[in-house]
């Protein structure tokens, strides 16, 4: 069994089928060795995580929220490598945006629920650049959003 995919696996972790786009753009574009994956919302099979965080959603919830979006970018990532997700050399960077009040300032907290996923499933190579911005809005509704850069072999 390939390294990422036995990781998953001791993970518990089942990846999504990966997001369709839901307006005029692809979900993810390679330029030489770097895949740059669109944003990811906080969709899952159940509907998934929508709201503000800090009003109806939790920090934890918010946390949740980001790391499904985690599991969509690794999806993508993997439908970009062909099904491979050994050719991952390194996550680059991550963009994450959170719905939120304007009083709520744990953003880079919430954020982490993507980006310690990166780390759990890639090891070292998953440690990241990284930006959090809180929102007033994200599309459809969704309590997080965020797209990365990974580089492939």
């Amino acid at each position: 069994m390939p390294r990422i995919e036995a990781r998953l696996t001791e993970l518990g972790v089942t990846l999504p089928t990966p997001p369709a786009p839901v307006a005029s753009y692809v979900p993810f574009t390679i330029v030489g060795a770097l895949v740059h994956v669109s944003g990811q919302v906080s969709m899952d099979g159940a509907g998934g995580a929508k709201g503000r965080v800090g009003a109806g959603l939790s920090l934890e919830d918010g946390q949740a929220a980001a790391r499904i979006c985690g599991l969509n970018l690794i999806a993508q990532v993997k439908a970009a490598c062909g099904g491979d997700l050994d050719r991952v050399r390194r996550v680059v960077k991550l963009n994450g945006f959170v719905n939120v009040t304007p009083d709520f300032d744990a953003i880079p907290a919430v954020v982490n629920g993507c980006s310690n996923l990166m780390v759990d499933v890639f090891g070292d190579i998953g440690r990241h650049a990284r930006s959090a911005v809180g929102v007033a809005n994200l599309p459809l509704g969704f309590a997080v959003e965020v797209d990365g850069v990974f580089e492939i072999a």
